[in-house]
């Protein structure tokens, strides 16, 4: 029960090896078949790898530890962030590395990297917000090269026959021209934050869509399309995520997130699509089983 297609584990635990030796625990007692840990720096994959590794290693229940074990599965990409898009060349070759080194035989998560990502566009201009970002510093160049770096790790991605999992944010018509660019058509649409006609071109094209903690929180004005867009996407085309530790689902809303409350969201949406949170869950599971190839 339960899936969650990214949730960014190492900031969850924030470096807590008892605390993410728990999180995992109570994770596995749920039994899922999917959780995923995102990349989003280019050098991040064999850190967040070791670090998972010592607080797997830190479960005292062996059914539990192989649970958790089973479960656990890994991206690697590199969000827009303005310096990585200034070293775009610099980066994908220093991703390609931490891909190869984690891939070769006999390492612990040899076969556990099953997607490109978290990777794409945002062109949410708030230099307060968490994210920093500030329009002036995004000039033509700078918004070419945005797209260039999401166009590399799409090729990358069609190249090793892997998923994407795409950060689209106010960047739809920009997200969508890339991806008929590299004409590749196989991942999800991370958090997504657009409506039934967007959501209509992306499926049309094979790509399922990703819901998380905000669908949750929808304001009132707002919440006749979410409702409309959740009970529009097929069954074949849903998943769902917490983005841990961010993104905290209603009752949660402004705490600090983990997998753990992927749960309310699963409740939330099920209602709104008239059917059992174990029927999401299968649904889930299995669009899981297809995308990832478990």
């Amino acid at each position: 029960m339960y899936s969650d297609t990214h949730f960014h584990f190492q900031k969850t635990v924030d470096d807590d090896y008892q605390k993410g030796a728990q999180l995992l625990s109570d994770m596995a007692e749920n039994k899922p078949i999917f959780a995923m840990d995102i990349g989003t720096k280019c050098d991040d994959l064999l850190e967040r790898q070791e670090h998972a590794a010592l607080c797997l290693d830190a479960i005292e229940n062996k059914e539990r530890k192989a649970g958790a074990e089973r479960m656990l599965f890994f991206s690697a990409g590199i969000w827009p962030d303005a310096d990585e898009i200034r070293e775009r060349d610099g980066c994908l070759e220093m991703l390609a590395e931490q891909m190869d080194e984690a891939a070769e035989p006999g390492t612990r998560f040899a076969k556990k990297l099953v997607a490109i990502g978290e990777c794409g566009l945002d062109h949410h201009w708030n230099l307060s917000g968490a994210d920093g970002r500030s329009k002036d510093d995004f000039d033509s160049s700078m918004l070419e090269g945005e797209r260039e770096l999401f166009e590399m790790q799409l090729l990358l991605a069609k190249r090793m026959r892997l998923p994407v999992v795409v950060h689209s944010r106010e960047a739809f018509e920009d997200t969508l021209d890339c991806i008929k660019n590299i004409n590749y058509d196989c991942g999800l649409i991370h958090c997504f934050s657009y409506g039934i006609e967007e959501a209509r071109a992306f499926i049309d094209r094979g790509w399922y869509l990703a819901f998380g903690g905000a669908v949750t929180y929808t304001k009132k004005s707002k919440l006749y399309e979410m409702e409309e867009l959740l009970r529009y996407v097929p069954d074949d085309r849903l998943l769902l995520e917490t983005d841990s530790p961010y993104l905290a689902p209603v009752p949660l809303r402004g705490e600090v997130n983990n997998p753990l409350n992927i749960r309310y969201t699963y409740e939330f949406i099920s209602a709104k699509r008239n059917i059992s949170v174990q029927q999401l869950c299968r649904i889930v599971d299995k669009n899981c089983q297809k995308l990832f190839r478990l």
